[in-house]
């Protein structure tokens, strides 16, 4: 999905899903993976889209309470935090010390997030990253895809199209349990929020800025001297 391939350099491959199609069912009851992780996870995934030549490697921090994500893109350049309960996007250039908070429109999008607006259809087992999950065919207005999700909610392995016909996967190569600290899913201390932007604009968003990893969400960009 261009818009959401951002910081994280891939396709958006189960976000936004909204609505259902022929042949899958709506989730209901059990009839859907663990939406949520039940603990602290951290997970470093190879990331590849179509038509790219060479995978990236991102790093996630799932908070055991399912509402926070943290998103580290390659080389740790710039840092998306999700808030599910606040329904807000941390937008983080580590580089330049600057971060944005806003709340996306259309509400947040990303390939970890599911939610029971998707339509879900169980396949098979399988095993990704030495843990065992289940897979799931995920279908909405959005995209489509094809999701790993192991008993405790980590998503392991995911592969689809968006919206726009761009096709992209990822795979879980290593998964760490243990506690993760709050200040993890926080601007680090010293960063400045940035506050200034275009009417409609994210805080600080240049109008060229590209989209991050929250769908529709840009990269704030430093103000120059003098400009306020």
């Amino acid at each position: 999905m261009k818009r959401a391939i951002g910081v994280m350099g891939m396709a958006v491959l189960a976000s936004g899903l909204a609505v259902a199609v022929p042949g899958v069912a709506r989730a209901q009851g059990s009839d859907h993976p663990q939406l949520m992780p039940t603990r602290d996870a951290t997970v470093d995934y190879t990331v590849t889209q179509d038509g790219s030549a060479q995978s990236q490697t991102v790093r996630v921090y799932f908070a055991a309470d399912g509402g926070r994500l943290r998103v580290d893109g390659p080389g740790g350049v710039t840092t998306t935090i999700l808030d599910r309960t606040a329904q807000q996007v941390t937008v983080i250039l580590n580089h330049n010390h600057v971060y944005a908070q806003f709340n996306p429109q259309n509400g947040l999008q990303n390939p970890f997030l599911l939610d029971l607006s998707m339509a879900f259809a169980r396949r098979d087992q399988s095993t990704v990253a030495g843990l065992a999950c289940t897979r799931w065919d995920v279908q909405a207005k959005q995209g489509k895809a094809t999701t790993c999700v192991t008993d405790d909610g980590v998503i392991l392995e995911e592969q689809g199209v968006d919206a726009d016909g761009i096709n992209g996967h990822l795979v879980a190569k290593t998964v760490t349990y243990g506690p993760i600290a709050s200040t993890e899913f926080a601007p680090p201390a010293g960063y400045m929020k940035v506050s200034h932007g275009r009417p409609g604009a994210a805080p600080g968003v240049s109008p060229n800025a590209p989209a991050s990893a929250g769908g529709d969400a840009p990269v704030p960009q430093p103000l120059a001297a003098g400009k306020h």
